[in-house]
């Protein structure tokens, strides 16, 4: 039993440090969550704060792009072209998708200086595509409301979570502890 402990200790140890790390930051979040009633349609500041970025971009392409609180459920309704396109809800703020991000690069362990900015970096790049995903998604939902299951559903998750992948293996190849020894050797 010890054999296959020392065998696997690094597989282990990574899976180790990435459960325990996505369970604090899931437990934070949840309790950040929670101090928003979701049965008076509360929507949390951070959901608000990413529709109101999403309504800043497509300003850019219509002025005439607003938001309002959805009246029967927590969500924030987005307008294009004056034309009600879609909601953002709790799970379209991309911050389930930070933590699983950043679980993972604490998991694959590097320099403490490495670790925070490529945190960091990782998690404003991925905040700035999807303020850009969501604003891409409504124009698109205007244009082709037919195509909403591939859009939303198939195409738009891949980009997001493709970066991430990207973004991990760059972490993993480049600043990891894994990739200064496996560079030594």
């Amino acid at each position: 039993m010890k054999n296959l402990f020392l065998l696997y200790k690094p597989f282990l140890l990574f899976l180790g440090k990435f459960v325990l790390s996505y369970l604090i930051l899931t437990i934070i979040y949840q309790s950040y969550l929670n101090r928003f009633d979701s049965s008076k349609n509360e929507v949390d500041s951070f959901t608000q704060l990413v529709a109101d970025q999403t309504i800043t971009v497509l300003t850019w392409v219509d002025s005439q792009s607003y938001s309002m609180p959805h009246l029967k459920e927590p969500s924030v309704k987005i307008f294009y072209h004056n034309k009600y396109i879609s909601r953002i809800i709790e799970g379209c703020n991309a911050l389930s998708v930070i933590i699983l991000f950043i679980a993972f690069v604490i998991a694959f362990t590097g320099k403490l200086k490495n670790t925070i900015v490529f945190l960091l970096l990782g998690s404003i790049i991925i905040h700035v595509l999807n303020i850009g995903r969501i604003a891409l998604l409504c124009i698109a939902l205007y244009h082709f409301p037919q195509m909403e299951h591939i859009l939303h559903g198939v195409i738009f998750p891949l980009v997001i979570y493709g970066v991430v992948f990207l973004l991990w293996v760059i972490w993993v190849n480049k600043y990891s502890n894994h990739a200064t020894a496996t560079t030594k050797k």
